[in-house]
């Protein structure tokens, strides 16, 4: 048996699908992580120190838009996954420069870094924001596969930001790889949920809202809009195998859950029978969210990736507000 190390590199370590996706690399014999973060948004909670305190992990903090940076990481990594991005629509609305100027600039000196060297493979996370906007020109199916057009409508709109800096992303990833015949594979997530994501999401949010203020009513936010909601472990799952399935080189794949599209009024009323609570709904319009349904075709997930979505919304969201509870009760 080979004694050869498997040496991961993960930007974006201590954030939230990074961190869940460390914490089960972590467990493989044999695997070294390295972990970028500059914690603007990763938080160092007790989590977080546990996963840095394990033998195999080591931690870097700083600055992935300075070049000199890189010279800390070393070489070689067998895959590297670049989770590190400005996120969150209150960034995005309130600081779409910084949005730019980070989202691009840390990939291009990643890359600069990866193709010189750094790794065998890269795993590029995106986001179904990239085409969502194209459907202010264009009709597109439903479920939506990845080859529909890309596009940003009304660059004026600060969140238009957010999805034009993962679209450039996608970009320089795939002409870079393919000009210097590296392996790499983009990742369309769709509303990836769980523990520990933040609170500036819907899910946590209501949660919130429903169980922690006792809003009653209960403020909800374009009730009828229709999303697909996909639990960490799944998406973690899919997210390895892009870097370990043969027919994944230089694909774009859909990562989320086709099997539970949910309205937004009917996501608050599971939330709120998790929480034990009731209330009236109150709806209201959302003044940032144009986009009324997403719901990702995963045939190509499904067949180069052996990807099934397992978590159930119900069960997910169980184990998610348990964690919130219990994060809301720290908090005091």
């Amino acid at each position: 048996m080979s004694d050869t190390k498997k040496k991961i590199l993960i930007t974006g370590g201590l954030g939230f699908i990074g961190c869940q996706l460390a914490n089960r690399l972590s467990e493989e014999p044999g695997t070294e992580l390295l972990l970028i973060d500059n914690l603007a948004r990763g938080r160092m909670d007790d989590e977080a120190k546990a996963l840095i305190e394990k033998e195999n992990v080591r931690f870097l903090q700083g600055d992935l838009t300075d070049p000199t940076f890189y010279e800390q990481f070393g070489t070689g990594y067998e895959a590297v996954y670049h989770f590190a991005a400005v996120v969150g629509v209150k960034n995005v609305i309130e600081n779409p420069d910084i949005v730019i100027r980070i989202n691009a600039l840390a990939t291009l000196h990643l890359l600069d870094w990866f193709v010189a060297g750094g790794g065998d493979s890269l795993m590029f996370p995106s986001t179904s924001e990239a085409y969502a906007w194209t459907r202010t020109f264009h009709e597109l199916p439903i479920p939506t596969p990845e080859d529909v057009p890309l596009a940003v409508t009304n660059i004026d709109n600060p969140r238009t930001s957010y999805a034009g800096s993962k679209i450039f992303g996608e970009l320089a990833v795939t002409h870079y790889c393919a000009k210097h015949n590296k392996r790499f594979a983009i990742v369309r997530y769709h509303n990836v949920y769980g523990p520990r994501m933040g609170t500036s999401h819907v899910i946590p949010q209501l949660y919130q809202r429903a169980v922690i203020d006792q809003q009653n009513p209960l403020t909800v936010y374009s009730i009828e809009h229709l999303r697909a909601f996909c639990y960490i472990d799944d998406a973690v799952e899919a997210t390895i195998a892009t870097m370990r399935k043969d027919g994944a080189n230089g694909q774009t794949f859909n990562i989320g859950n086709d099997e539970e599209e949910t309205k937004i009024g009917d996501l608050a009323a599971k939330i709120m029978a998790v929480g034990g609570v009731e209330a009236p709904i109150e709806s209201k319009a959302a003044e940032n969210d144009p986009i009324n349904r997403r719901c990702p075709d995963l045939s190509k997930a499904r067949e180069l990736l052996d990807y099934q979505p397992k978590v159930t919304l119900e069960e997910g969201l169980r184990r998610t507000c348990a964690w919130y509870k219990e994060f809301y009760n720290e908090q005091g």
